[in-house]
């Protein structure tokens, strides 16, 4: 009997809280998901950076004992103001003094991964007063942008998801979830296609030392605004009609980010997507005041229904009884 008691009375708690709980258990698993992202690229590039840094401690040394005359004292200092300037985009490399990072095209290219947050971190600000007009520039622009990407995704909303279909449904009379999945499926393929597939070609025939996998690395970090910075276009030495080139990349950064929005909207305004989050979500409690409004409402529509319902019951019954007449001389005023 206590078992029993004990066992409904879980249910119940676990009923009545069952958005916290569905919210705890999606808490849970972020921080795994976390953890295994951090196992996955721990083992992969552990390997990788001890075989780098073992190479880089052999190639020290034999520059060392070719070269009796220079400490090492005096080459960490060389190596760590090399390593600073290269922090900031400034390369020592003869076949790199030809390219500038702060020339119309590469500034218009880093204002653009500023406000989109992108921010690939290969070219900073230098002085005190270019990062001081960053920050100033980043508070006003950052809100600024999305408000311009908000407005430009909610009109191409309109034609490119609500009006097909709505046109689909209407016409041939299919269900609208239904369209609406097959909608966002295709219009995913689509931009996968346009902005990832064709420009990683691109990119791969463009660049020297990129191949496809590298391109489409690349299309994928700038366009979900993670900018690791590690592959950046237009920097090699050779590279021709440099600045046009830099004006197409940034022009390609903010066509799809906005394609990349819209597609994420349209997954977001699926039927089973919008069910998906609501078991996450807290239930939104009404108001004292709407409440009793709503009850007011209730007792006015109950109290015009009874009179109503009254009236219907009792509408065959004059209100004032009238008696009945059998003939003329039975009428008090004519007699």
């Amino acid at each position: 009997m206590l078992q029993s008691l004990a066992s409904n009375s879980c249910v119940r708690l676990i009923q009545s809280h069952k958005s916290t709980w569905y919210f705890v258990s999606l808490v849970l698993g972020y921080v795994l998901y976390l953890v295994f992202g951090a196992v996955v690229f721990s083992s992969v590039e552990l390997p990788y950076e001890d075989l780098l840094r073992q190479e880089l401690r052999t190639i020290k040394k034999q520059f060392l004992q070719e070269n009796e005359c220079l400490s090492e004292a005096r080459l960490e200092r060389f190596l760590k103001k090399a390593l600073d300037a290269s922090n900031y985009g400034v390369s020592i490399l003869n076949n790199a003094s030809a390219n500038w990072n702060w020339d119309f095209t590469s500034a218009l290219f880093f204002a653009s991964t500023v406000l989109s947050t992108t921010g690939y971190g290969h070219t900073a600000p230098l002085s005190n007063g270019g990062k001081a007009f960053c920050i100033v520039y980043s508070v006003i622009g950052i809100p600024f942008t999305l408000l311009f990407l908000t407005a430009v995704v909610q009109r191409i909303m309109v034609f490119s998801t609500r009006r097909p279909i709505m046109y689909f449904h209407r016409r041939w009379g299919v269900s609208k979830p239904l369209v609406a999945i097959v909608h966002a499926t295709l219009l995913a393929t689509t931009a996968i296609s346009c902005f990832f597939l064709i420009p990683a070609a691109i990119f791969s025939a463009l660049e020297d030392n990129w191949n496809f996998l590298e391109s489409f690395y690349f299309c994928f970090i700038s366009l979900s605004t993670i900018g690791l910075g590690d592959y950046v276009p237009g920097e090699a030495t050779n590279q021709r009609f440099r600045e046009l080139y830099k004006v197409g990349i940034t022009v390609y950064l903010i066509l799809g980010l906005i394609v990349m929005l819209v597609v994420l909207e349209t997954f977001c305004e699926l039927q089973q997507l919008k069910q998906l989050r609501k078991i996450f979500y807290l239930k939104k409690e009404k108001p004292q005041d709407r409440l009793a409004i709503l009850e007011h409402d209730h007792l006015s529509f109950t109290t015009v229904s009874n009179r109503a319902t009254a009236y219907t019951e009792g509408k065959t019954q004059p209100f004032v009884s009238v008696p009945s007449l059998v003939s003329p001389n039975d009428d008090p005023m004519i007699q």
